[in-house]
């Protein structure tokens, strides 16, 4: 293993809702009183994902804080209730239900090909870190799932008040693991946060693919996988 150090993002990379966003959209609107099917729900979720991402474009500062990422999952799920045609009074209030789920470890779940990549690379004696855009949260959902303790360091965007790409993120959880960036990877799905900024910093990007969102070619030489199960063979 040529690295020191791979570090890892967490949404769509090591852990997926659960039982999934839709599921629990519906539970929280039906203990509400208003009773509509997950499939409505799947339904809206392609404008849910659109709004995020025009967030982000516009400004991803607003991971570096615990208000800012609220605001933008407040957002989000606010336009999913005024879809499903909810009272415009109470569609912040659901929204944030919503988003106050998803702060309980419950409501994630890791991948299958997570804890054997993390032991894996642990045998070896590779360090296994994360850097994540995510609120305050992050480190109580990793130790409820139980992977708090298979990591060397968790680097928190609204905890340290740096987002990815800044390439300060990384260097920072490259810092507090004892490793070089040239020594080190990163994989994440995000091709503008977790490639870009990690290939900024001087560390090996490795692009995973799990929903295959980034079908056909991807230019710069960048790694895809589309589980870590191949992780060794994209480090080698």
């Amino acid at each position: 293993m040529p690295y020191d150090a791979v570090f890892f993002d967490v949404g769509n990379t090591l852990l997926r809702p659960e039982p999934s966003v839709g599921h629990v959209c519906a539970r929280v609107l039906l203990e509400a009183g208003y009773d509509h099917s997950i499939e409505a729900i799947d339904a809206l979720l392609p404008l849910v994902d659109d709004y995020y991402e025009d967030r982000y474009g516009d400004d991803d500062t607003f991971w570096t804080s615990d208000a800012g990422a609220a605001d933008v999952w407040v957002g989000m799920y606010s336009l999913l209730c005024r879809r499903l045609e909810i009272p415009e009074s109470e569609a912040p209030v659901l929204a944030r239900a919503v988003y106050d789920e998803f702060g309980n470890p419950e409501r994630w779940r890791p991948y299958a090909d997570v804890v054997p990549a993390f032991g894996r690379l642990r045998a070896a004696g590779v360090k296994v870190g994360i850097v994540s855009n995510w609120d305050t949260r992050l480190e109580r959902i990793l130790i409820g799932l139980g992977l708090g303790g298979l990591v060397e360091t968790i680097v928190c965007s609204a905890v340290e008040g740096l987002r990815k790409p800044d390439p300060r993120i990384f260097e920072l959880a490259c810092a507090r693991a004892e490793v070089l960036p040239e020594r080190s990877a990163h994989v994440g799905d995000h091709m503008y946060a977790d490639v870009i900024g990690a290939r900024a910093a001087g560390m090996k990007p490795v692009l995973i693919d799990r929903h295959g969102y980034a079908a056909g070619p991807i230019r710069g030489g960048v790694v895809r996988i589309t589980t870590l199960d191949r992780l060794e063979e994209a480090l080698s």
